[in-house]
């Protein structure tokens, strides 16, 4: 499946935006390592070094020693520091699903094809009642239960929000991560078909910036601090078809401390 790692800032102040529905577009992966280079050069210290026969020469070489001392004293701290990194995976067949529980969970290993079919097989038909058709191929289209199913086995629950309430109540900092369905346009290659039918989308925080995560966008979209996301959210929301889930940690959801308002 096509994914890309990007660095956070390289999408920072790229416009802020709500759902956009792009093409699924081929993307050739780009693997960037972080930090410096491997390999590097080693320093021999406490070698025997011989006396100058010269008194002069040693007082040089003193003066030398003691210059580049205070040179490297003065010499401003590097910084380590390095943008986090934001794993995008692309979208492939009708995967949605999984592309948006990975690009939560920020790990193109978390799920897999074959661990979401098999899921999908062991739950009853006869709980399947959710916005999301089914697929005996395997090829895609999961629903709510094989997401929420998928999640426990990680130790997560999705909390399916009220739309009633408003997302001021979220509170930010215990939620993991954000999944929505939203209708989305269907594309037969570059043309876009009057129809539209339900699609995963994955939104969450990477370096302190929320991002929305959609697999059918080109790359990460910047969606901005925690105002500029209840923003985006309440904008969803207010859309027909779409619905919201919280994906939690279990301790989170058995406190019930995804809510601000108790």
């Amino acid at each position: 499946m096509g994914s890309a790692l990007y660095l956070s800032d390289e999408w920072k102040g790229k416009g802020r935006g709500g759902l956009q529905e792009l093409g699924c577009m081929p993307w050739k992966v780009s693997k960037q390592k972080i930090g410096g280079e491997g390999g590097g050069g080693e320093v021999m210290v406490g070698a025997e070094e011989r006396r100058c026969r010269d008194p002069r020469d040693s007082q040089q070489q003193q003066d030398l020693s003691s210059s580049s001392s205070s040179l490297t004293q003065s010499a401003p701290p590097h910084s380590s520091l390095t943008p986090p990194v934001i794993y995008h995976e692309k979208q492939r067949r009708e995967l949605c699903a999984l592309h948006a529980l990975n690009n939560v969970f920020q790990d193109g290993t978390a799920f897999s094809r074959d661990t979401l079919q098999e899921i999908y097989q062991r739950l009853s038909p006869s709980t399947l009642v959710t916005p999301h058709k089914k697929s005996m191929l395997g090829n895609g289209n999961y629903d709510v239960n094989v997401i929420m199913a998928a999640l426990q086995t990680r130790g997560f629950e999705a909390v399916w929000w009220d739309k009633r309430r408003d997302v001021a109540s979220i509170q930010l900092s215990n939620v993991t991560g954000f999944i929505l369905n939203v209708p989305s346009n269907l594309r037969w290659g570059p043309l876009r078909l009057p129809l539209k039918r339900q699609h995963w989308i994955g939104v969450r925080e990477v370096g302190g910036v929320y991002y929305n995560l959609d697999s059918k966008l080109r790359s990460p979209q910047v969606i901005g601090d925690p105002e500029e996301l209840r923003k985006f959210l309440r904008h969803q929301l207010r859309g027909k078809n779409c619905e919201l889930l919280l994906v939690v940690s279990e301790e989170v959801e058995a406190r019930q401390t995804w809510r601000s308002d108790g």
